[in-house]
């Protein structure tokens, strides 16, 4: 993966009760700042730091827009789509650092 790619992604607690749903250039960076509690306010309160799903490719726009999307979502449809993906909601950062 490198680093300049436009990617929408979905990070969760580790009991999977909290989503949060973000868009970056640099995933491998936006991730370890989660990580650190540095990526937003509302992954530090809440210990948000599990990368499930993401998607990459296409420019900034086309992101921020799927995005939005996937935010107007049932927690329903996110799951299903985490899924679509990572049967078992995993971390799938887990080995990057």
């Amino acid at each position: 993966m490198g680093n300049e790619t436009n990617c929408v992604y979905i990070m969760s607690t580790f009991d999977n009760k909290v989503l949060y749903t973000g868009v970056t250039n640099d995933l491998l960076r936006r991730v370890a700042e989660h990580r650190q509690g540095t990526g937003s306010t509302f992954t530090s309160i809440f210990k948000v730091y599990k990368l499930v799903y993401f998607e990459c490719g296409g420019d900034i726009m086309s992101a921020i827009n799927r995005e939005k999307q996937i935010k107007a979502r049932s927690r329903a449809y996110k799951d299903k789509l985490i899924k679509s993906i990572n049967s078992e909601m995993k971390d799938l950062a887990e080995d990057w650092y």
